[in-house]
């Protein structure tokens, strides 16, 4: 096994010598960053945009509420599964050409989603981008990791925490802009990132430029596919149970047994493959556990209600698009604040624990505050609570990654950090269908109980009244539809709460390691002689 460097047609002076040397300097760091910030950029964006547009596009589409979940559902369980593929391949191939290829395939899903004529077209696509996204969110923390030390990462870690902000706060707004403008309209919400992601291309191209491992690896398809059909099967199941078929039901038997047959199967796959997809050696190691649980109760917090956000506002309060953007301002400027301020402290005093644990009550905090919300919340009450909960996800996302990477084997890098998004993504995914089913059915019950008899006994009860049904239906019915995901989305926000309490108490137990001075090439050369022998080893006995 060999450690060769990118291959390029150019003479070595055009390499960085830094880099060469296994560290880069701040000038070469920034601008090796800029690409993949760029690239980071493009993927929230076009996530933010769509987010808020949906409520709009669902409406025109003639769509359900089940249908609007998994719009965002699809591409979180696309880009859970193909996360770790993508960490793998970061281990064998260029990552840059990696982050390249991830940056084609979410914009041609971007663009091909744009042209839909119908819900169910748009989620097929939808998962296209997912594939994209899921190489993006590994990638971008691998290559960071390949040029940063842990101790130096939380000052560059305030620039995606900042990325991150922007992209929140600009995307609803573009996209509210775009929705509200007649000669546009939701489609251009697909289009727009298109711009942004050829300049990534760019970028990275002349900036990025990083070693690659080259040795024997084997991808686990099938693990990724035992994977993909035991989290889709327990995925449409709740997407489905109580609207569909009955919770208790055949239907639900088969959908649970089988989900639970791919997932033995997938544990019994990385329990034999020679490179699982999952390396199940990660979990030995206490503060990777406990990192990955937070992380899943934080994905189900953060992904599974804030998702419904722009639904309340925009449905139950009546804000336009653009209104709707606007009003997520403090919850984008408490992330950006607390990530910026978090990093360069954790880079200061190398002490990063104290900042996971206020993070993690603060996020618990705010989804408690905004569980008391109601069509009739005052709009200022709801920015400070969403204050509270931006600030602490800023404190905690991004030192959730820093606290593996800073653990792990040089080696597990890309296996680890791919690992915390995945199991991130995962929650995330899990958090939508769930709490889509929650919010659901709740609004079925209060449409339900709101009804006057004489609709209810015409057959328009609560399973034929819904979010498909306020642009057509009577003023009165339309008043009812609103008030009711107003007073419903509450209820959503108190289950994340109860999830993230999950977090805080995994986040307590993790223990705190000094923040290692060696970037993740540095420690993987110095570590390469032993590791890899023991890689071939382990080889050659399977």
């Amino acid at each position: 096994m060999t450690t060769t460097r990118e291959p390029s047609a150019a003479a070595p002076a055009t390499q960085a010598p830094a880099e060469q040397q296994g560290r880069m300097t701040h000038r070469q760091i920034l601008e090796a960053l800029s690409g993949m910030l760029l690239a980071m950029f493009v993927a929230f964006l076009s996530s933010t945009v769509v987010s808020n547009a949906l409520p709009t596009i669902i409406t025109d589409l003639r769509g359900s509420q089940s249908q609007y979940t998994w719009v965002v559902t699809a591409t979180l369980l696309a880009s859970t599964a193909s996360t770790p593929i993508w960490g793998k391949l970061s281990d064998l191939f260029s990552k840059k050409l990696l982050i390249q290829l991830a940056i084609v395939i979410f914009i041609v899903g971007s663009m091909l989603a744009g042209l839909s004529q119908s819900v169910g077209t748009l989620i097929g696509w939808r998962v296209l981008q997912g594939l994209g996204l899921g190489g993006l969110q590994a990638l971008v923390q691998i290559a960071m990791a390949a040029m940063i030390s842990p101790r130096e990462r939380g000052r560059y870690s305030g620039l995606l925490g900042g990325v991150m902000a922007v992209a929140t706060v600009g995307g609803p707004l573009l996209g509210g802009l775009l929705v509200d403008t007649s000669w546009l309209g939701w489609r251009w919400c697909f289009y727009v990132g298109v711009p942004f992601a050829v300049v990534a291309l760019v970028l990275l191209q002349r900036t990025l430029n990083l070693p690659v491992t080259k040795r024997r690896v084997r991808i686990d398809y099938l693990g990724a596919a035992f994977l993909t059909a035991g989290v889709s099967a327990l995925l449409i199941w709740v997407t489905l149970a109580g609207d569909q078929f009955e919770w208790a039901s055949v239907e639900t038997a088969l959908f649970l047994a089988g989900g639970a047959v791919a997932v033995v199967a997938f544990v019994v796959t990385e329990l034999r493959a020679a490179e699982p997809i999952v390396p199940l050696r990660l979990f030995r190691d206490r503060t990777t556990t406990l990192a990955i649980v937070a992380s899943v109760a934080i994905g189900v917090a953060m992904f599974g209600s804030t998702v419904f956000l722009g639904q309340y506002l925009q449905i139950s309060r009546g804000y336009s698009p653009t209104a709707a953007g606007l009003l997520t301002i403090p919850m984008v400027g408490g992330l950006l604040v607390s990530s910026t301020v978090s990093g360069i402290l954790i880079t200061r005093h190398g002490r990063w624990k104290r900042f996971l644990v206020a993070g993690s009550v603060l996020v618990t905090a705010g989804f408690a505050l905004l569980a008391t919300i109601d069509h009739e919340t005052d709009m200022v009450l709801l920015g400070v609570f969403l204050f509270v909960l931006g600030v602490g996800i800023g404190m905690t996302m991004q030192n959730l990654v820093l606290a593996v990477q800073n653990t792990v084997a040089a080696g597990d890098l890309g296996a680890a950090s791919s690992a915390v998004a995945f199991f991130r993504s995962l929650g995330g995914t899990i958090g939508v269908s769930v709490l889509g089913a929650v919010l659901s059915n709740r609004v079925g019950t209060l449409i339900a109980a709101g009804l006057p008899p004489e609709p209810a006994a015409a057959g328009t009860g609560s399973g034929g009244v819904g979010l498909a049904d306020l642009e057509d239906a009577p003023p009165a019915i339309q008043e009812l539809i609103r008030v009711s995901y107003g007073d419903a989305t509450g209820r959503i926000f108190l289950v994340s709460a109860i999830v993230a309490v999950v977090a805080v108490a995994a986040i307590l137990l993790i223990r705190e390691v000094a923040l290692r001075t060696e970037s993740g090439e540095e420690r993987l050369q110095r570590e390469s002689g032993p590791a890899l022998a023991d890689d071939e080893a382990v080889g050659t006995a399977r």
